[in-house]
């Protein structure tokens, strides 16, 4: 990772879901990047490298999501 990547990680604004309290911890945050970069990290494990995607692989995992493609 280079140097620019890892202080824009650093400082990134990091969120998780309204609903994250619920699952008992077992959550992930998701930060918006430049270059149309997400950020997805553990809440658990904040300190561990996150994975960072590109905006649309991003967007196109959550709307599989939202349309239950991801349900067991």
């Amino acid at each position: 990772m280079n140097d620019e990547l890892a202080a824009e990680l650093e400082n990134a604004a990091w969120r998780k879901a309204s609903a994250s309290g619920a699952n008992g911890g077992d959550c992930i945050e998701v930060a918006p990047l430049s270059g149309d970069r997400v950020g997805v990290r553990d809440t658990e494990r904040p300190d561990l490298e996150p994975w960072v995607v590109r905006g649309s692989a991003f967007r196109a995992f959550v709307a599989g999501a939202k349309d239950g493609e991801f349900d067991f």
